[in-house]
């Protein structure tokens, strides 16, 4: 937090930081998430081998896709993976000005975009075997397909992130991973379905019908996804309600709000500047109070000016 030209005087080496003494602004279930990220890294691994194999030994592109954005989600969970032990292993490097939560959320984005990738790669080679099919071992394919979707829901489930009532709590990196893993079950299901219809009526066109299918439903995982990563990469504002209650409580006691800027640390911890006009000032330490309890904030910095001071830092003046 900063001291400010209305604050009193502070003592050398104290901290106006009531929030957190620390600058660690990583998620409640870091660890935790971490450590399933890799347990299912390494069963998608083994799942990716099979489905590929067996797309290429029965010609089924259902198998195939499905084994595709299994190799793409594998390489998305070394992703994640990577990105929980790199924001732990520096939480507390000072180069990091507001630490290292948002290492997840470059992650997420990151991994948005291969989601993105792999649906036109499977759209494309979906409608390839459209219009040239190839004779496809439905038997064998639809076990191979079965056995894969049963491990896509288990480890969906690894992934699953918990429910949290911190506001922007929930973990970017982790529903990253957890995505990649709905849309490969979705996608499994579709291969299944194509399966059985061109086993048991005939309909060759139903397998590669199947492929396109999943990739459309990627696609559009993939843009939800980089939506949400972006908005907190480009510091976006994440919560409306939260940056109301903010200006509410600086101004319970009839002072003015004349810059308020929130944005996202990490998974459940924001930050926020806040420049306040009164006519009778009161320490900064004082707005620092009113805002103790508010879930979610991290970190603070206010700075205070009297009356006719109403100007931003850019010197531009408030209504």
């Amino acid at each position: 937090m900063s001291q400010t030209a209305h604050s009193p005087a502070v003592p050398p080496g104290a901290s106006l930081d009531g929030f957190r003494a620390d600058r660690v602004y990583l998620g409640a279930d870091h660890r935790r998430n971490e450590r399933r990220t890799w347990i299912v890294t390494a069963i998608c691994a083994a799942t990716l081998v099979a489905q590929v194999a067996g797309g290429l030994v029965f010609k089924s592109m259902a198998l195939t896709a499905s084994g595709l954005h299994t190799a793409a989600h594998v390489a998305a969970l070394l992703v994640a993976s990577g990105a929980y032990a790199l924001a732990r292993r520096h939480a507390d490097n000072p180069r990091f000005a507001f630490g290292t939560g948002k290492i997840g959320d470059l992650a997420g984005f990151a991994n948005a975009v291969v989601l993105a990738i792999t649906a036109a790669f499977i759209g494309v080679e979906s409608l390839q075997r459209l219009s040239k099919p190839e004779a496809v071992d439905y038997d064998s394919a639809l076990i191979l397909a079965c056995a894969g979707l049963v491990v896509t829901l288990v480890c969906a489930w690894l992934l699953k992130p918990r429910k949290t009532a911190t506001p922007g709590g929930r973990d970017l990196n982790l529903s990253a991973a957890h995505l990649h893993l709905t849309a490969d079950a979705l996608v499994g299901l579709l291969a299944i379905a194509g399966l059985v219809a061109g086993a048991r009526l005939g309909w060759t066109w139903a397998d590669p019908l199947a492929g396109l299918a999943g990739a459309f439903l990627v696609a559009q995982f993939s843009l939800s996804l980089i939506r949400r990563t972006a908005a907190t990469l480009l510091d976006m504002n994440p919560s409306a309600e939260l940056t109301a209650e903010i200006r509410s409580r600086l101004e319970a006691e009839g002072e003015h709000v004349v810059d308020l800027h929130l944005w996202r640390l990490g998974p459940g911890h924001h930050a926020a500047v806040a420049v306040v006009s009164a006519v009778h000032p009161q320490g900064a330490e004082a707005y620092h109070a009113r805002l103790q309890g508010l879930a979610g904030l991290s970190h603070v910095t206010v700075e205070v000016r009297g009356a006719g001071h109403d100007h931003d830092h850019a010197g531009h003046a408030h209504p």
